[in-house]
């Protein structure tokens, strides 16, 4: 049975006791199991060095046993805490350095993500052509493509194909596996134009195979464009499979070509291509786009008598539709239906109805919510905790402000820079020095670099409270940053592109 809510003309708030009744272990599909103590100290080190001896030093003086396996680990903390990208430099040095180790494939993507987000790019080739010499085998695929896609943000289509081709020189095969890894890049990074343009000038350099198509395939909203690939694929005798045919559904309900979709699943069965989980998320948001959310919740009933059962993906953009149109009853009752089916909501259901609080103005739903949220150890995303600091801001509700920021230094989630620059705003207004500060050091002491904005207004305020000392004292902190206090690349590109109006909830696509 169905939980059904009345909605008529009642505030959001008293939809959230919804989730107090749900056990608190089917709010996370995220949550990560504690981190080992020798895991603990790496990381700490770390944040807390100043230089290469001192971390140098420092691991040595604790005896840690530096294995594969933890320094995977303090590499991936690294990079989802925002952690300090020099100083995991020159640990991920120290460590192979090391006579007869070798990192792991794991260990050298990360440690190039976390380069690239900082725009280390001088520092991203010595990596990559050092880990030439000890174990080309690393260098993969997936390692041009985090790397690329990192240059890709800030450089040019040119200076981004450039980049592709000094792989040659660095990778055991360059082909059409590394073709493919530069079309994904474009297509995510830049446009589909581009990545368009590239493949029809590169294409004879490499033999274009399914995965090729499939990835130029991905990510059009013009059926036209994507159609004209399918014709190509059939010219060059490369038979689509369920990957293909899933961009072209995408692209078909994007563009609210319903009876388009219906007839490309009718051939895929016709072909013994069976629709899949993602075929039906696509079309149920489809239905969404087109005002037809009842339809859409019924998709999730068929798709079950056609042996394919709804994923939290699924059950994401179904609830997506009814929040769009405001129906936050039938949202819930499928969160409820959900949980029923033993899937875990992850942060993109909460941030669903985070994203209805936020725009109706509702504090109390949004902090109950939060609360709850926490309680059960599924941890904000970056999205979640700026409809939770902005409208924490509008409401100059400065408790539940830094509630969320010590959250966020406690547990390490979210974006440091995007949350700080709202946070200090909120806390100068009001007058609150002695918080900003203790805010704007607790973020040095992370690795974060506060923005201009932020470092002017803290820095104003001490000079009105006759606070010299103070700012000498952050001037000496901010010095580890260099001599200019800039907003850093990796916070400019989210500030640029964070739409707090836009959710994505579909599966994140493998060709």
């Amino acid at each position: 049975m169905i939980i059904r809510f009345p909605v008529s003309h009642q505030s959001p708030s008293r939809y959230v006791s919804f989730f107090a009744f749900l056990p608190s272990k089917f709010f996370c599909s995220d949550s990560k199991p504690p981190l080992n103590d020798d895991v603990d100290t790496a990381y700490r080190i770390i944040s807390v060095s100043s230089s290469s001896k001192d971390l140098t030093q420092s691991l040595k003086s604790t005896g840690i046993f530096l294995s594969n396996d933890l320094i995977d680990k303090v590499l991936k903390r690294v990079r989802f805490s925002h952690g300090n990208p020099l100083q995991a430099f020159e640990f991920f040095k120290y460590t192979g350095k090391r006579k007869g180790f070798y990192h792991t494939a794991f260990s050298l993507d990360t440690m190039l993500y976390i380069l690239g987000r900082s725009r280390k790019f001088g520092l991203i080739w010595e990596v990559l052509i050092d880990i030439k010499r000890k174990d080309p085998s690393l260098i993969t695929p997936r390692s041009m493509q985090v790397v690329l896609a990192r240059i890709a943000k800030v450089c040019s289509v040119r200076e981004t194909v450039e980049s592709f081709r000094r792989f040659k020189k660095l990778v055991t095969e360059f082909d059409v596996a590394c073709f493919n890894a530069l079309l994904r890049t474009l297509c995510q990074e830049k446009s589909m134009k581009d990545a368009r343009n590239v493949y029809h000038s590169l294409k004879h350099d490499f033999r274009p195979n399914l995965h090729t198509f499939n990835i130029l395939l991905s990510g059009w909203k013009s059926s036209e464009e994507a159609e004209g690939f399918f014709e190509e694929m059939s010219a060059l005798g490369v038979k689509p499979d369920v990957v293909s045919y899933n961009c072209l559904v995408d692209v078909y309900c994007k563009g609210r070509q319903m009876d388009k979709v219906y007839r490309v699943v009718e051939k895929m069965r016709d072909e013994e291509l069976w629709p899949d989980v993602i075929t039906y998320t696509s079309i149920i948001g489809g239905l969404g786009l087109i005002g037809q959310p009842d339809k859409a919740r019924d998709i999730l009933k068929e798709m079950k008598e056609h042996g394919c059962y709804p994923d939290v993906a699924a059950y994401n953009a179904a609830i997506r539709n009814y929040c769009i149109a405001k129906r936050l009853g039938d949202a819930y009752g499928l969160v409820d239906e959900m949980v029923r089916k033993g899937l875990s909501p992850n942060a993109t259901t909460y941030n669903l109805f985070f994203r209805v609080f936020y725009w109706s103005n509702d504090l109390k739903s949004s902090c109950s919510l939060y609360q709850r949220m926490m309680d059960s150890g599924c941890l904000p995303n970056t999205q979640s905790c700026m409809f939770l600091i902005r409208l924490f801001r509008r409401h100059e509700n400065v408790g539940m402000a830094l509630q969320l920021w010590n959250d966020m230094v406690e547990k390490g989630f979210g974006s440091y820079v995007l949350v700080s620059d709202v946070l200090f705003d909120l806390l100068c207004d009001l007058g609150k020095l002695v918080e900003a500060e203790k805010c704007f050091l607790e973020m040095i002491e992370k690795g974060h670099k506060p923005s201009n904005v932020s470092f002017r207004r803290i820095q104003v305020l001490m000079e009105l409270a006759n606070k010299h000392e103070a700012i000498k004292n952050l001037k000496e902190k901010m010095a580890v940053f260099g001599p200019s206090i800039e907003l850093s690349g990796v916070e400019k590109d989210l500030t640029e592109t964070l739409d707090l109006d836009s959710l994505k909830v579909n599966h994140a696509r493998t060709n």
